[in-house]
Parts: structure tokens; C-alpha cells; sequence
């Protein structure tokens, strides 16, 4: 993925600030490494990211213990790196952007990066209203527990050493590149250091170090960089870093929706909506009359068996009521009755139970007898169903009602 790789200076943002940034097309290699004015940076291309590096010098490094249970995403974090760094900050916290380290475990050891707020605050807005939201923060150089590790660079007025691993007791230093600091590091064989310099500042390295000294490009660095698992983007900047982020990916999904390229996608997707849209309809269209030719089935065996039935409101319900008047206009029963009800009744009943007193009206019998327990009840009421039968507790009295045809 292609990426713009914009060094954050150490000076506060205004309106003529100029950054120096690298451009590579796929995170691996460099096609352009330049300063341009914020309104004239480059874009990463199609899909790519704009990361944001802070230098090592803008950063400070501290070992924390976080507390029992707390760890990335802990309600109050920020409240609690304040505590425990209270001691060891020169500047008032609320002043300053915390970032714990990745990946640390609840309750463990745990590395905070700790840079002035309003600094970063106003670079990124610089670049957002310059049209180049940053989607990810990373420091120049991250902590490690690696070997130790030493970096001769340029700066804006002096070069800089950069130390990071053992020398720098799992964090960062940054350091004036002088005979003095050269002195402070390690030269045993117990911690050996590996120290690489840009092109710029190597002849001054050689000199300190009286020995040669590998070369390291800038450009090769700052790649280096956005491997990092950093990403500083935390507390208050990472719900603005997502929101950039979503706005971003928004931005080109439209902007890819609508480039030439995508014409036969856009006409194909049209297509298939309407095939989607037809094939629905006459789907539906189908279905409606399977329907209305059940229905006209139904309708018709109730006209059939009944002629004298003329208009056809709700054929279940018609059909339902014209047997019970043919049943009774031929002294037959039916499940309404109190016999058939009954007999429904003392099969499902338990064995030696029977009704003190009956209620009978309209379909509804209420009984009354020997109290039953919630167990007997509800095995009772559960084998009546099947045999067409509504039951419930009311009371002292058990009510059975004929179930309504449907």
C-alpha cells in the first residue's frame, strides 16, 4: 500500500510550515524524498495512508507498572498514567499526549510516549485542513529490548544521537551528537552497540568514534518507522485518527466509484439490480396467484357442499359453522358439547379424580373438584390440547373451553 511519510518539525504549526516527507508507492521503497510547504505535499495515491512520524527528540520515554486489571482500553486510563507519571513529567499533565505501548497485558510492564498535546494537536489540524488527514501517528524510533542500537543523524541546528535498546534501558534517548554523549555510550562485549549514520552526519561520527561507520539513509530510517506497532493516535486523537480514517476510505470508494476504469462495474452492477428487481416481481407474481387459486379452492368447497352459501367472507369459518347446524339439526354432537367435553376431560384427568360441580355455557365448562398440583395441572392441561381443548386454572375451578376452528 502506498504511503506519504510526513515528519512532523520540531517548531509549533502555522500557516507557512514546511515538512519534509517521503513517498513510497508500496511501503517498501522510496520514489520521492522532499520539503513542501503543508497546501503542497503529495498525495499517497489511490488507497494509500498518510502516517505522521514524531521525532525521537519531541518524545519521552517511561517505564510504568500498570495496576492489576488495567490495561489498553480501561475506563479513567489516561487519569491513571497521569498518577503514575506525576513524579517524572517537568510539564503539567494535561498539557501532554500519552501513548501506552501495544500489545501490553493487564496489569504488567508497560511503555508510555509522552509529547507536548498542543504540538501535535496543531500539526495534525494543519495537515487535515491542508486536505492530508494523517491516519496514523509513529514515533521515529520505538523502544526496544533488543541489542543496542545508535543513530547518527542530522538535525535543524545540530546532529543527533538516537539510542535505543539495553543503552537506553528499554526506551529512547536522544542525544547531541558530541564527544561527550559518544563517551556515555557502551563499548563492552557485554552490551555491544551497533551504530549507523546518515550520509550527512558521518564523517562527524567516524571522527567521535575514531572507527568507520555504516551508512544509513533517511528515507531508509523513515520506512523503517512505519513498521512499527506504535501508533500514538491514542485517548482523545484516536476517535479523530478513526473518524479520518472512515472519511478517507469514504472519499475513495467515491472517487473509485466514479473513475472511468470502474464504467463496466457501475453498468454490470445496474444490471443486476434490474435482473434482481424483475426476477422479484415476477416471483411475487407468481406466488399471488398460487394464492388466490388456493383460496378459490377453498371457496369452492365450501359453495359445493353448502349451495346455499352465496357470498364467501371466511370460507374456514363459514364451513365450521354449517357443520355444527347440520350436526344439531341431526342430534349429532359435537366437541361443544358437555359430553364430548367431558369425555375429554377424564381422559386427561389424573386417575381417581372427578368433578364436584359442573358449569356448562356456551362451549365452557367449569369444574371444580379435588385440588390438583402445578405438575398434575399442567399435564393435564397439555394432553387436553390435542384433543381440541383450551384449558386454564381459574381459582378453584378448572375451565375448558373448545378451541375456535382456524
Amino acid at each position: 500500500m502506498s504511503a506519504l511519510i510526513i515528519t512532523l518539525p520540531a517548531a509549533a504549526a502555522h500557516a507557512g510550515t514546511t515538512y519534509e516527507y517521503v513517498l513510497s508507492p508500496d511501503g517498501q521503497s522510496v520514489t520521492d524524498l522532499a520539503s513542501a510547504p503543508q497546501a503542497l505535499l503529495p498525495q499517497p495515491g489511490r488507497g494509500g495512508e498518510i502516517v505522521a512520524m514524531v521525532p525521537a527528540q519531541m518524545l519521552s520515554w517511561h517505564g510504568i507498572d500498570l495496576p492489576q486489571g488495567i490495561g489498553p482500553g480501561a475506563p479513567r486510563l489516561r487519569g491513571i498514567l497521569q498518577g503514575l507519571l506525576e513524579e517524572q513529567l517537568l510539564d503539567e499533565p494535561e498539557q501532554l499526549h500519552f501513548a501506552l505501548s501495544p500489545d501490553v497485558a493487564p496489569g504488567g510492564r508497560a511503555m508510555v510516549a509522552v509529547c507536548d498535546r498542543a504540538w501535535l494537536q496543531g500539526h495534525l489540524q494543519a495537515l487535515e485542513a491542508a486536505q492530508r488527514p494523517v491516519t496514523r501517528i509513529v514515533p521515529e524510533l520505538a523502544p526496544s529490548d533488543g541489542p543496542s542500537l545508535a543513530y547518527a543523524v542530522e538535525g535543524g541546528d545540530q546532529p543527533w544521537l538516537l539510542v535505543t535498546g539495553q543503552a537506553a534501558a528499554g526506551g529512547v534517548m536522544a542525544l547531541p551528537l558530541t564527544h561527550a554523549t559518544v563517551g556515555l555510550l557502551p563499548h563492552d562485549d557485554a552490551t555491544p552497540l551497533q551504530l549507523v549514520a546518515e550520509p550527512g552526519v558521518a564523517t562527524l561520527a567516524e571522527q567521535l568514534l575514531q572507527h568507520p561507520v555504516p551508512l544509513q539513509q533517511r528515507s531508509a530510517r523513515t520506512l523503517l518507522a512505519t513498521q512499527s506497532s506504535w501508533d500514538l493516535a491514542q485517548f482523545d486523537l484516536a476517535n479523530s485518527s478513526r473518524t479520518r480514517t472512515v472519511k478517507r476510505l469514504t472519499t475513495l470508494l467515491r472517487e473509485g466509484w466514479r473513475a472511468p476504469a470502474w464504467r463496466p462495474a457501475r453498468w454490470g452492477m445496474g444490471v443486476l439490480v434490474a435482473a434482481h428487481l424483475l426476477g422479484l416481481n415476477a416471483w411475487a407474481w407468481k406466488e399471488q396467484g398460487s394464492w388466490q387459486a388456493r383460496r378459490a379452492a377453498i371457496d369452492g368447497a365450501l359453495t359445493q357442499t353448502f349451495p346455499h352459501v352465496r357470498v364467501v367472507v371466511d370460507a374456514p369459518l363459514q364451513m365450521a359453522r354449517e357443520v355444527a347446524t347440520l350436526r344439531q339439526a341431526t342430534g349429532a354432537t359435537s366437541g361443544r358439547d358437555l359430553e364430548a367435553m367431558l369425555a375429554a376431560v377424564a381422559t386427561a384427568a389424573p386417575a381417581g379424580w372427578a368433578a364436584d360441580a359442573i358449569e356448562f355455557s356456551a362451549g365452557e365448562a367449569r369444574l371444580k373438584g379435588p385440588p390438583m398440583g402445578a405438575p398434575e395441572t399442567a399435564r393435564w392441561i397439555s394432553q387436553l390440547q390435542p384433543l381440541g381443548y383450551a384449558a386454564r386454572q381459574d381459582g378453584a375451578h378448572l375451565v375448558v373451553q373448545a378451541e375456535q376452528p382456524r
